[in-house]
Formats: structure tokens, C-alpha cells, sequence
């Protein structure tokens, strides 16, 4: 099982996206929501009131 690397939400397995920068992090969304808030609208997980802490 991975876990979403914005909302910490487990990810089962054949689901959800890779996201792989220029440097080399990787980032795992469970879904398109996910990763559009922190890819697209740079927001911060922690800022935002439906993240689970």
C-alpha cells in the first residue's frame, strides 16, 4: 500500500498516479483532486481544511 503524498490517504494497489519532478522526487496522488491542489494550485496540505492530519 502507498500512501497519497498530499492528503495521507492509502492508495490500494493499481490505482492512483505517479508524479516524478525534473530533480527526481516522487509524489503519489490518490486521485486527480489531490493532485492538481499541490502540482497545479501549489497549495499546502496542511492549510487545507479536508487533509487528514
Amino acid at each position: 500500500m502507498r500512501v497519497c503524498s498530499f492528503c495521507n490517504e492509502d492508495i490500494q494497489e493499481g490505482t492512483g498516479t505517479m508524479y516524478i519532478k525534473k530533480d527526481g522526487t516522487v509524489y503519489f496522488f490518490c486521485g486527480s483532486k489531490c493532485e492538481k491542489n499541490m502540482i497545479k494550485l501549489k497549495r499546502v496540505p496542511r492549510k487545507v481544511k479536508w487533509v487528514k492530519k
